[in-house]
């Protein structure tokens, strides 16, 4: 074979890599989409957005206002460094390809910092992968493997859970299972820790903060993702509080 040949010998080799990528990188977002269109389709769903929905047009806006600067002054004032020696959590992010984001690397360059200071932390790797692709757990152990986290460190895999909710409830029965591992320590980008919160104080999951970056980027991404958090947290949290009122055991599940 001749070098014209080789190159194109490599040429389609390349070609047949990125074209299985992206079929690959597109059926796991149809299959992201479907997922969302899942948790959309539950009654209790709607009832618990229609319980966030009327708060809001009854209060003029306010209520959401003060969501939004809930989660807010939470992304601000999280601190990076954990308090306790508990179990860190680390929040994976969907990762087209194995391909990993900057928010992503974020959450990983904390998780290693965090554990090169107190080696004997153990670290709890979440979020599941989806067609047969990589979970972001794996991606996750990968990674901070490389970044000088010991192969002895005692790493738990929860590869299986798709959203926030599953993630907190895969990581309470990894916890019940290792109890050595103490209080849990829920590290994400600053402005998903008021949904983290949220969802540990339902579960029941004694808790505390750590944020991946070291100040809240201002930026209109941010802001945009601040606005989308707080809305989420007010459908959950009022339509969690409406249940709880009524004594409605099928929406409390949801979220338990």
């Amino acid at each position: 074979m001749g070098p014209t040949d080789a190159t194109s010998a490599e040429k389609r080799d390349y070609i047949g890599v990125e074209a299985g990528d992206v079929h690959l990188t597109t059926t796991a977002a149809r299959q992201r989409r479907a997922h969302r269109w899942r948790l959309l389709r539950d009654p209790h769903a709607w009832t618990a957005l229609g319980v966030a929905g009327g708060a809001c047009v009854f209060s003029f806006g306010l209520v959401y206002v003060g969501y939004f600067a809930h989660v807010l002054h939470v992304a601000r004032r999280a601190p990076v460094r954990p308090s306790g020696p508990g179990c860190l959590l680390l929040f994976g992010k969907h990762a087209p390809g194995g391909r990993i984001d900057p928010e992503f690397r974020d959450r990983l360059r904390r998780a290693a910092e965090v554990w090169q200071r107190q080696p004997g932390r153990p670290l709890l790797l979440m979020g599941g992968g989806f067609d047969g692709s990589t979970s972001e757990a794996e991606l996750a152990r990968r990674a901070l493997l490389e970044a000088g986290v010991a192969d002895t460190a005692t790493l738990l895999l929860d590869t299986e859970s798709r959203d926030t909710l599953q993630n907190l409830r895969n990581a309470r029965e990894l916890l019940r299972a290792h109890p050595q591992a103490g209080p849990a320590v829920l590290l994400s980008s600053r402005y998903h820790l008021a949904r983290c919160a949220l969802f540990a104080r339902n579960l029941g999951l004694d808790a505390e903060l750590c944020a991946a970056e070291a100040r809240l980027p201002w930026r209109p991404s941010t802001l945009w993702r601040l606005a989308g958090e707080a809305a989420y947290v007010c459908w959950t949290d009022l339509g969690t509080r409406w249940a709880r009122l009524v004594r409605h055991r099928g929406m409390l599940e949801r979220v338990s």
